[in-house]
Formats: C-alpha cells, structure tokens, sequence
C-alpha cells in the first residue's frame, strides 16, 4: 500500500504502518507542508494520515487519486477535512477520540490556575528580577474554589473538567444542545448560553467547530460577561472572535483570558499578545507523551483497518459506507 504521512507522528504509529505495509513516506520537514507540496505530495496514495493543520478538500482529494480509500486524521477534530467531498469519492474519514480527553481537559485546567493566580505575569516579574520582597498587594488572583465553572459544550472533554474541577466546590454550570446525565447528577446545571455567560467566573469552551459554533463567543457575548471573569479555550480559535475579545481584554484590565488556540492559527490577532491579561500557549492541549502516543497507534490502527477491508473503530462518515 502507498501511504503518506503529512507530518512526523510519534514512533508507535509510523511502526505499525511499516509493520502492515512495508515502507511508508512521510514528510521529512518538521512543519506544516505548503499546500503546493501537500498536493504534490499525496498523488497517487492509497491513504494519508493527515494531522488538523493540513486541508483536506476536494481538491487535494482529487489530486491523491480515485484509489484512496482513507484519510486518517491524527486528532479528535476534523473540521479540517471535508467529510463530505470525501464520502463522494468513498474515501473513508477516521479520526482519534476519547484519547485526548484527560490530556485537554488537564490543560484547560492549568490555564484557568495560570489565569487565576497570574502565572505568567508573576514568572515574567521574577526573570525581570523586580521582585523586592514579599508585598500584600504584589500580583493579587483570584479564588477559584467556590467560584462558578461555566461549560460550554459538555461532551467528553468538557464533562471531565467539570468532574475535576467540582472538587474546588465550585458551582458547574454548562451549555449545550443535550443534557448530561452525569454533571446533572453532580448538581450541575444547564443553563442558556446568555446565562452562562453573566454568571460564569470561569468559563471553558470545549464545542466542535462548525457553522454554527464560528464566532460563537462575539462582542455581544464577551460584554456579557462580568468585568473579572475568566474565558478559556482549548477547543478550536475561530470559536471566539479574537478580534472582539483582544478589544475586550484592553478594556477591560481584570477580564482575562486563557487560550491554547487561536482564529488564525498559528497567527494570533494583532494585539493578544501584548495583553498582560491573556495566558497564551502554542496548542498543547493533547500534548503530554501518552496522549499524542496514543493517538498515533489509533491513527495507524484506524489507517490499517480501512486498508485491509475492515471497518474502522473510528470512522467518521459511517453513513457512507453503511
């Protein structure tokens, strides 16, 4: 089988593949391919293990060939393929669930700690060795045990932060199209996304990209929020209008905001990063050894059942092919 890689994945995956189907190509750069190399370099490929960076559209579906019968996404996400462009061609389109879910909602975490206790102000204040003394007024947080957990999309990822975080006695409230047994059992509450915004001190944004969720979070939203609240998310950038929310965190000094992702990834919005009230990290949120390890044994397993005419644990356009 002729397979590609479009980037360097953890060993354990690229293994089974050679292990399945001999030699294998990957991208021998350690970056994202230029959409003229990613054209060039799928044609005639039976599968492509794709990574959420990469565009998988008709036409670079076209450009790979009619034999294809896979695109493996290495991530939960897969906004970044066009499903179904892909079902058309009967190309089958897998993706890496459930993994990343302690991983991401650990991460979500630490922002909303960093956040809280002005982390990366107070190790900035220490490298520019400011610090004189212990003083009662010297970088002052924020509580957050028995503050309010907002939770904007409670699936596996958000679900989990809030059964951490209730440990803190913090009040969970959560927005999303279904209920959720478990947080519903847990005393949380589900409220309308108005609601969560005007009464969330911390609120985490864990909700696919989709029409419906782009620019979810907007001027109207942020405004709607209390002046020291706190907005996360580890989930997908264009979520928030980062435009309206760099505004917000200009003019709103205590409001902060903590972020793993970004609208224009990996281009962040002119002025974010000059805001002292925003905690900004490189889209980390799978990434701890054993989560992104994972991840690539389930890419390449998802990789080798659509190739060996099985049926993949996680395939996304299921219909497609029922």
């Amino acid at each position: 089988m002729n397979i590609y890689v479009t980037r360097r994945i953890p060993a354990e995956g690229l293994e089974m593949l050679k292990q399945a189907f001999g030699d294998i190509e990957v991208n021998p750069h350690d970056r994202v391919l230029t959409r003229v190399e990613l054209l060039e370099a799928v044609k005639g490929r039976d599968g492509v293990l794709s990574l959420l960076t990469d565009n998988m559209d008709a036409e670079v579906m076209d450009a790979i060939g009619p034999q294809c019968k896979v695109i493996s996404n290495y991530a939960v996400g897969y906004n970044n393929i066009d499903v179904e462009a892909a079902s058309d061609r009967s190309i089958m389109v897998t993706n890496t669930p459930g993994v990343l879910t302690d991983a991401t909602a650990d991460c979500a975490i630490a922002l909303l700690f960093a956040t809280a206790r002005r982390i990366a102000e107070s190790d900035a204040y220490m490298r520019a060795e400011k610090f004189e003394g212990w003083a009662p007024m010297l970088l002052l947080g924020k509580e957050v045990t028995g503050a309010t957990l907002g939770i904007l999309g409670a699936g596996r990822i958000g679900e989990n932060m809030a059964k951490k975080m209730a440990s803190f006695d913090m009040k969970i409230l959560y927005a999303d199209l279904y209920e959720n047994e478990m947080l519903n059992e847990m005393g949380a509450q589900k409220v309308d996304l108005e609601t969560l915004c005007r009464e969330s001190d911390y609120l985490s944004i864990h909700v696919n990209l989709c029409d419906e969720t782009h620019h979810l979070i907007g001027e109207p939203e942020l405004k709607l929020m209390k002046p020291t609240a706190t907005i996360l998310n580890t989930a997908r950038g264009p979520v928030i209008d980062e435009t309206a929310l760099v505004a917000h965190l200009k003019e709103n000094p205590d409001f902060y905001a903590g972020l793993d992702v970004f609208e224009d990834e990996p281009t962040m919005k002119p002025g974010l990063k000059d805001c002292h009230n925003a905690v900004i990290i490189p889209h980390l949120g799978s990434a701890t050894i054993e989560a992104r390890t994972k991840m690539s044994t389930m890419a390449a397993q998802n990789m080798i059942d659509a190739l060996t005419n099985k049926t993949p644990q996680f395939l996304v356009n299921k219909d497609a092919f029922a």
